[in-house]
């Protein structure tokens, strides 16, 4: 193999495939990048057998081939190179030398045929889709997946695809995210997939909004696919637990609050609230919600603002922290929730919106200790 690239292309296409590469391997070859010549130049590739990318960059192919090269080293050469051409060739399956400008570098590869193959996904079926709408998806819903292992189902998000509109829902059975998208011409039939976040968090880093996608699914994995770039990751098997179930429809107390100002008050009372629970209080009334805070040990705090009510008085606790998640990735100026009792879920939702997209977050209230 033998090719000439440009620094800027090197780097931009072992960016691409970098997050890909497992920080601590037992495989030694999974610390390594796949570098494959193709016909509009090299395509680069990595993989932790859970989430691989690839991505193509263009070259100046002399010698057709292929090679894997520590993923680490590679990057940090790269890093360091002169704005010059940079000249790879190989001799033999494993050694590989670079030269750019006065520069030279020898590097002890591992054989192409001990890299993993990608997995077998079909795109011949695929659905097509925007990637803006994804990002949206995507950037409104995977904070609120679990992190804890007990619940495995949980640390995936549910992404629903129908013909005519899309759906992810995330959740760690204490506080949910739920957004629509319409689409049009999607492709494919219905399908419920369950993704794991670190594989979503690629396909936004990778592909740009503007870009249309490719998505198919294999056995038990799927594939994301634009012109340059794809994606493969595992899928999280088994059935997502009825989350619609647990989405109030008769909420009869309503608020609108300001998200900036809800947000800083709530950020001011959990620096007084548990470290364990981080629980508030929020009394609302007629024009008003008071909060407040009773850490033993601790202190206590108290704060009010103004806000637009209907609905009886009512007191009701919350995990502060949750709340301000919630209110990050919230669209609007205005944030309206809803609330029944204090048993029973909150919802918040962008006020005055007019994304065709519909987007609610749910969070479960914290019994109050007097």
């Amino acid at each position: 193999m033998r090719f000439t690239i440009s620094r800027e292309k090197l780097q931009e296409g072992l960016a691409m495939v970098a997050a890909s590469i497992p920080s601590k391997t037992t495989l030694p070859v999974l610390a390594n990048i796949l570098i494959e010549t193709t016909d509009k130049g090299i395509r680069l590739s990595g993989t932790d057998l859970d989430i691989a990318v690839s991505t193509e960059v263009t070259a100046d192919v002399e010698v057709a081939g292929a090679v894997t090269i520590p993923a680490k080293k590679l990057t940090e050469i790269a890093r360091e190179l002169m704005p010059s051409p940079v000249k790879v060739a190989t001799a033999g399956e494993q050694r590989v030398t670079l030269e750019c400008g006065q520069s030279k570098f020898k590097l002890l590869g591992i054989p192409r045929d001990e890299f993993p193959t990608f997995p077998s996904v079909r795109f011949a079926d695929a659905w097509r889709i925007r990637s803006a709408d994804l990002h949206q998806l995507i950037s409104h819903t995977v904070f609120a997946v679990s992190t804890e292992e007990s619940r495995p189902i949980l640390n995936g998000v549910l992404w629903e695809l129908r013909p005519d509109h899309m759906r992810m829902v995330a959740t760690n059975g204490h506080r949910l995210a739920k957004m629509d998208v319409p689409i049009a011409g999607g492709g494919a039939g219905s399908s419920d997939l369950i993704v794991p976040p670190k594989a979503l968090d690629q396909v936004r880093r990778l592909f740009p909004a503007e870009e249309d996608l490719e998505i198919a699914r294999g056995e038990n994995h799927l594939g994301f696919r634009s012109p340059l770039t794809s994606v493969f990751t595992r899928l999280i098997e088994g059935p997502y637990p009825p989350y619609d179930r647990v989405i109030p429809r008769d909420n009869d107390k309503i608020a609108i609050i300001d998200k900036a100002s809800l947000s800083g008050a709530l950020r001011r009372m959990v620096i007084v609230a548990s470290d364990q629970t981080h629980r508030i209080r929020m009394s609302l009334n007629t024009g008003m919600v008071k909060f407040s805070v009773q850490t033993p040990d601790l202190g206590e705090a108290q704060d009010e603002l103004a806000i637009r009510y209907t609905g009886d008085p009512l007191d009701i606790g919350f995990n502060a922290s949750y709340l301000l998640e919630i209110l990050r990735n919230m669209p609007t100026e205005d944030v309206r929730l809803t609330f029944k009792a204090p048993d029973n879920a909150a919802t918040i939702e962008p006020e005055g919106w007019s994304d065709p997209a519909k987007y609610l977050c749910l969070v479960m209230p914290l019994r109050l200790v007097d």
